[in-house]
């Protein structure tokens, strides 16, 4: 596997993280309630750094931005499910599994398909 399709993947990986608790933190942190302006002013701007790097690594890959976007997408469902489980205890159920096995579909087309 290529390098610069981990460093998307990854770099993908953090900034859906980062932004699951920059929309979501508000519902079981009261720091993250108190500073929504700081939270979206700042935290805004590196989320948006880390996305513009992780697409520039995934075009570097794929030599076209289509691939970069679904697999962008598919990381950030597939987080989203694990830390809305672990935060915020939502569990996995049918319809969420079966849209975490497609985004998971996607991801693995998107790698793998040349």
């Amino acid at each position: 596997m290529n390098a610069n399709l981990i460093y998307a993947v990854l770099l993908f990986l953090a900034a859906q993280s980062m932004i699951f608790f920059q929309a979501n933190g508000q519902f079981f942190n009261e720091w993250f309630a108190r500073n929504t302006v700081l939270l979206s002013v700042v935290g805004g701007s590196i989320i948006s750094y880390i996305f513009i790097t992780a697409t520039k690594f995934s075009y570097i890959h794929f030599e076209t931005v289509w691939p970069g976007r679904f697999l962008g997408f598919s990381v950030g469902i597939v987080s989203y499910a694990i830390l809305t489980w672990i935060f915020m205890g939502e569990g996995i159920n049918t319809k969420t599994a079966i849209s975490l096995t497609l985004a998971t579909s996607i991801i693995l087309i998107q790698i793998f398909w040349k």
